[in-house]
């Protein structure tokens, strides 16, 4: 990861809110390409995107007694030149191929990496610039063990390993901090990306219904809002036949806290124009980003 940050320029952001994840993995791999050579083409908005951004889990339907056998090998080390397009991972090879052809970055969602736990896979997003090279790689840090009464009920950990990085990567246009769902409930981790020169946060997500109803938006807002970033969380659709439904509502909020676009339940593809000029106004509107006092609490970014 380079040290100076990328100049922050206006881009359009796509986010591809998947349905249709069922067990056949070819048949969700097709569909997840449709969807985003769709998303690609900015049909039904005014540009086309510079990045394209998929679903938590996008290749597999949610089961953890079934999450090894769905896992992939993707071999990326970070700093060293890969070429995803001839991968042995099928997710990551359609992922590779389709932002070369559309010419966009993506950001792969999330898939289960294989670990060096058998039974236990990393749950790993990762991100493809235009010519189809894989650039960056995160891993859940943080993994869903809750116990929210009348709610739901679910421990992550016994069935995905967690990561140990945290992550960004570079664009043309913006540097983008990376974060997988449950993630977002730790604010170190957004506030390390944004003290890192980070303009712009993703976490591909899926919350359930009852955590969704309660934190999905304020949770992005926080986020946003604390360090002055653009935050977006991209879902699946909901199917209320999965084990865990996702909430949906995929949202993309401005660094004021903002909504500045947001999906319903189902299947679509959203956009959202991101514009430089917000984010210069908040910061000096309010310049929180020059007002903390290191010299009475700790940097966590140090």
């Amino acid at each position: 990861m380079s040290t100076a940050r990328s100049e922050f320029k206006p881009f359009t952001l796509a986010f591809v809110q998947l349905g249709r994840i069922g067990m056949n993995k070819e048949e969700n791999l097709n569909h997840a390409r449709e969807m985003i050579l769709r998303a690609a083409s900015g049909e039904g908005h005014s540009k086309k995107p510079d990045l394209v951004v998929l679903p938590e889990y996008f290749n597999t339907p949610l089961g953890e007694a079934a999450l090894p056998d769905w896992a992939e090998d993707i071999e990326f080390e970070p700093g060293r030149p890969y070429d995803a397009t001839s991968s042995n991972s099928p997710s990551v090879k359609m992922l590779a191929n389709a932002a070369k052809e559309t010419g966009t970055w993506i950001i792969g969602g999330s898939i289960p990496e294989r670990s060096g736990q058998e039974d236990k896979p990393f749950n790993a997003c990762t991100v493809y610039n235009p010519t189809g090279e894989m650039v960056a790689r995160h891993r859940k840090l943080h993994l869903f063990d809750v116990d929210i009464p009348g709610g739901v009920t679910y421990k992550e950990s016994d069935h995905v390993t967690p990561g140990s990085t945290m992550n960004y990567f570079d664009t043309d246009f913006a540097r983008i901090g990376l974060g997988v769902c449950y993630d977002v409930r730790f604010p170190e981790l957004a506030m390390v990306a944004a003290r890192r020169g980070c303009q712009v946060v993703i976490y591909p997500a899926l919350f359930s219904v009852a955590t969704g109803q309660m934190h999905w938006e304020i949770l992005q807002k926080s986020r946003a809002v604390d360090n002055q970033v653009f935050m977006g969380m991209c879902s699946p659709a909901r199917n209320n036949e999965a084990k865990l439904p996702a909430y949906g509502y995929s949202t993309v909020v401005d660094p004021t806290g903002k909504i500045l676009v947001q999906a319903g339940e189902d299947e679509e593809v959203i956009y959202a124009d991101i514009d430089p000029a917000v984010f210069e106004s908040a910061r000096s509107g309010i310049p929180v980003t020059t007002q903390r006092r290191f010299d009475v609490y700790k940097n966590v970014a140090d």
